[in-house]
């Protein structure tokens, strides 16, 4: 077994977050793990990228190679498509639909959308929205944890575990789990 995956989004959204919850969990599934992270300009809302490899046997490298990607997991549309050439071609890109706008000439996001409505394997999700609706806002990397977890081999009982213990000292846990189990059945 072996997934490769890109985790893309800008300063503050949590990309980082959604890479150590995935790391955690199949670190605690006895897998393999190798990450790699750029936060260039992140905390002026620039781009934040993070290349996760999991897998059952020695990893060679930490970077996932172009056209490699089993997985992109995207707290943004655009920047979604920033990296898709970085996806297989039976690969599944996971993106969160609200956009970021943070540059003056950034397409029109429907545009956007439809881009990525056009891969084989996508999925769009209603992130904030269901983070509301698990009443924390903030939980928005939850949602896209759940959302992509039907495509790692990881069991989401494992990845719900790793977050109970990284979010219970905080009191936001249920909140987390909620928002998590939210983002799942958006995907499914």
């Amino acid at each position: 077994m072996k997934k490769d995956i890109i985790l893309a989004g800008v300063g503050g959204q949590g990309v980082l977050s959604i890479a150590a919850i995935i790391a955690q969990a199949a670190l605690r599934e006895g897998l393999a793990v190798r990450q790699s992270e750029v936060h260039g300009m992140a905390q002026r809302g620039g781009a934040v990228l993070a290349h996760l490899r999991i897998a059952d046997a020695p990893i060679p490298g930490d970077l996932v190679p172009r056209g490699g990607a089993d997985l992109i997991i995207s707290m943004e549309p655009l920047e979604s498509l920033r990296y898709a050439e970085w996806l297989s071609p039976q690969g599944a890109l996971v993106s969160a639909a609200e956009p970021f706008i943070n540059i003056p000439n950034y397409p029109e996001p429907e545009s956007v959308l439809a881009a990525i409505r056009g891969f084989p394997l996508a999925r769009i999700v209603a992130a904030a929205a269901l983070a509301k609706e698990a009443g924390l806002a903030r939980a928005v990397n939850m949602v896209m944890v759940g959302a992509a977890s039907p495509f790692l081999s990881i069991g989401p009982e494992t990845l719900e575990a790793v977050i109970e213990t990284v979010f219970a000292g905080k009191g936001m846990a249920e909140a987390n789990k909620k928002a998590f189990r939210l983002g799942r059945e958006a995907a499914e």
